[in-house]
């Protein structure tokens, strides 16, 4: 292996593939303890080594930092964010459980027909497509995280007022490798598998020195790349689905494409079917945030992902921790990149297997950094050299972003801390009396705001004054320095808004308002750990419309135009209603985007966990 070492009393110096390492405290009593190890474990305890030292030099590069300073992250109390940002609580009481919502179902491989009540307009022709977590344990192991469990797609497809159903679990290596052996044999988010028990205790052992794989769940969403539709997660494998039968097709590698170890489940159109995505890469210098470029036309019936291209790498402000990040904003001519508090903690989840600990324990929030704004130029792959900042939010997903009068708007959704990410547990969301009163009461709820982001910054641009010009906007944008300017948002709601727990999930009429200024959003109020409303928001009189129902819970909203629109709300929401409730029915829901009335539902006879996205598939 060509390793070798020389101890000291505070410090080793140890001679590796990668050259010398020099580790001073704690660490340096570690190849000490090779004296008592058995002779046939020494080696495998010196390969460890090696692979912490080559990953402090990946991670440290040009960073100037310890192994003790970078195994440190803080430590923030729940119930000092909950004081701090009081103002942004529902206080609620008597929440019912939601059990059901987050347990495992049967699929519904062949059609099924729904009962149909009230109209459903006989113009809608195509596909409601939606995915989620659907089996949350195999045999007697269980899944910790809401994101962890195997994704269940899902298929509505509506023609001439009728509406059938069919559910089928994604045919990925992970699923079937779990479904084979009975047992969770692929990691997850906040799950790490375990051992296999039929190994003997020397080989469970070596297993823990094994780096933790990838896995191709895809269970957050269906994108469209090239005409085909994709079951999309966030590392670097989606899969083909045939958006009729929802069978799975082909499992698809982003890194045999491109130069990246993952991709986000949220990507933008240009209105000529360019898709842009986001993806990171860790690389000898440390991990890097890649901007992605997919063409719209396909060479055969084979292509992929061919002639995707990385636009632009961006260097995190820690590259041994960079942000975590859902999805993006894009207008017209940039991508726009939020590089917020929410860290990732690489030399814990690099580690985290033989620490025993899930990939979730290496993600956390840190209050103390501000939110940075990044704009690339779409047409150059440049980076703008002006860096927008903010006091630390965290953010899911955007509204819009739009360019105007020399401004770009940036419509998101965002709260004031970022430990949502870690509370989705399963055993959280199973809770029920006071314990889940207590969890739902001490979360941030997130917000729709407005940051106004001045696009022509120059050397003349004024220092220490508020440069937003544009009329009844409260956001503020100051020049600190001729390249960064702080910002501060503008609420896009009315305070009543809170009542209703903040709004997720949010939609917009895509196809003809994104990029563009536009009036309308719809969303889901999270009056508990779940959507329970679906809203309507008007920008220009910042009022809203609501559909919510006891015991009822409403998946995303997508909107779909009507023929012949003329206005912007011209056209109906779709959205998938389950409950926990026995004697109440799972729907297809129908509401009038424009009067956000009822017009129809199609009741479907199984039950449906609750699920993340979705998107339709136009057959018209």
């Amino acid at each position: 292996m060509g390793f070798s070492y020389q101890t000291g009393s505070r410090n080793i110096k140890a001679q590796g593939p990668l050259g010398l390492l020099v580790v001073k405290g704690p660490w340096a009593l570690a190849p000490l303890a090779l004296s008592v190890i058995h002779p046939c474990l020494r080696a495998q305890f010196l390969l460890l080594f090696t692979i912490c030292h080559k990953l402090f030099f990946i991670l440290c590069s040009d960073q100037g930092c310890s192994l003790t300073s970078l195994y440190r992250m803080p430590c923030i109390k729940p119930q000092t964010i909950a004081a701090a940002q009081k103002t942004y609580f529902t206080k609620v009481h008597g929440l019912p459980n939601i059990s059901p919502l987050v347990s495992s179902v049967e699929e519904t491989p062949e059609p099924i027909p729904t009962t149909v009540k009230g109209t459903i307009p006989t113009w809608i022709h195509g596909s409601l497509l939606r995915n989620g977590p659907g089996k949350f344990e195999f045999g007697n192991q269980h899944y910790n995280h809401w994101f962890d469990g195997m994704a269940l797609m899902h298929r509505f497809q509506i023609e001439d007022g009728q509406v059938t159903y069919r559910s089928r679990f994604l045919h990925s290596d992970s699923y079937k490798q779990n479904s084979e052996r009975n047992r969770i044999i692929v990691s997850e988010f906040g799950t790490l598998a375990l051992p296999d028990p039929c190994k003997n205790f020397f080989q469970r052992f070596l297993s823990r020195f094994e780096m933790i794989k990838p896995t191709d769940n895809a269970s957050v969403n269906f994108v469209k790349y090239k005409g085909d539709y994709y079951a999309s997660t966030e590392t670097n494998y989606m899969h083909r689905v045939d958006p009729d039968t929802l069978e799975s097709k082909q499992k698809v590698d982003w890194s045999k494409f491109i130069a990246v170890n993952g991709a986000t489940a949220h990507p933008h159109f240009d209105p000529d079917g360019t898709a842009y995505n986001m993806g990171n890469s860790y690389r000898n210098k440390g991990a890097f945030y890649n901007i992605i470029r997919v063409p719209p036309e396909r060479d055969g019936p084979e292509d992929n992902l061919e002639g995707a291209k990385i636009l632009c790498s961006i260097a995190p402000r820690d590259k041994s921790k960079p942000s975590y990040y859902h999805s993006f904003g894009m207008s017209k001519n940039y991508v726009v990149f939020i590089e917020q508090p929410i860290k990732m903690d690489l030399f814990k989840i690099v580690t985290g297997r033989l620490r025993g600990k899930s990939l979730n324990e290496g993600v956390y929030w840190d209050p103390n950094q501000e939110t940075t704004f990044h704009l690339i130029d779409k047409q150059t792959g440049k980076e703008m050299p002006v860096k927008y900042h903010a006091k630390a939010l965290s953010t899911f997903h955007q509204i819009n972003a739009f360019e105007q009068d020399g401004f770009l708007m940036l419509d998101m959704c965002c709260s004031d801390d970022g430990q949502a990410i870690n509370n989705f547990l399963v055993q959280n969301l199973r809770q029920s009396g006071e314990a889940l009163d207590e969890m739902y009461n001490t979360m941030s709820r997130p917000l729709p705001r407005r940051f106004v982001l001045p696009l022509n910054i120059s050397s003349e641009t004024p220092l220490e004054q508020n440069l937003n010009t544009r009329p009844d906007s409260t956001a503020t944008a100051v020049c600190r320095t001729n390249n960064q300017v702080f910002c501060t948002f503008e609420d896009l709601h009315g305070e009543d808004l809170k009542d209703y727990g903040g709004l997720e999930f949010p939609h917009i009429n895509y196809a003809r308002y994104n990029t563009k200024p536009y009036r309308y959003y719809y969303g889901c109020g999270f009056r508990h750990l779940v959507g329970d409303s679906l809203i309507k928001m008007d920008l220009e009189s910042k009022k809203f419309k609501v559909w919510r129902q006891p015991d009822l819970y409403p998946s995303e909203p997508v909107f779909i135009p009507s023929p012949n629109a003329e206005k912007e709300d011209d056209g109906v929401i779709l959205s998938v209603i389950i409950t926990p409730v026995k004697d109440k029915s799972t729907f297809l829901l129908v509401l009038d985007a424009k009067t956000f009335e009822e017009l129809g539902r199609a009741e479907v006879p199984v039950n449906i966990p609750y699920g993340f996205h979705g998107v339709f598939n136009s057959s018209a």
